[in-house]
């Protein structure tokens, strides 16, 4: 009699090659993005204090673009700095960043605009008359050389 071993084997082998391929597909989740992030931030950063939200994220082939949203643990999402970062997964399946930069709202604000009572930063008018004490259209120390001089 004949044994169907083989045949059997190789419809195993090939049931386990596309399960193992299909795998590789289930890692394209926010949440495999999320802890690519936490897991590199973390080598440099106590992530325990953090909350990290994974805003948006675009998948082609091995790199992945995604903006990130880091929120003091307890804070609300727009008191939060958002990156932008490009992904790349690895051969051992996971996500590691390739890249980053600041988006546009950093700092939780948009258009680069400073948060609710933060003072205000260079460049603006000294409080009257401390400018004309001073000479100066900035509000110097005492004593500090005129700018431009």
């Amino acid at each position: 009699m004949k044994s169907n071993f083989p045949r059997s084997f190789a419809a195993f082998l090939a049931i386990s090659a596309l399960s193992l391929a299909g795998c590789a597909q289930k890692n394209d989740t926010p949440e495999a993005v999320k802890q690519g992030v936490v897991r590199d931030l973390a080598k440099k950063f106590d992530m325990s204090k953090m909350d990290v939200i994974v805003d948006s994220v675009s998948f082609r082939d091995k790199e992945a673009d995604a903006t990130v949203t880091f929120v003091v643990k307890g804070g609300s999402a727009s008191q939060g700095m958002s990156m932008k970062y490009v992904m790349e997964r690895h051969d051992d399946n996971q996500w590691y960043i390739k890249s980053r930069s600041s988006s546009p709202e950093a700092g939780g604000a948009a258009g680069g605009a400073m948060p609710a009572g933060h003072p205000a930063m260079g460049g603006t008018a000294p409080a009257a008359g401390a400018a004309a004490a001073s000479g100066s259209k900035f509000n110097l120390p005492p004593g500090h050389p005129e700018l431009g001089q």
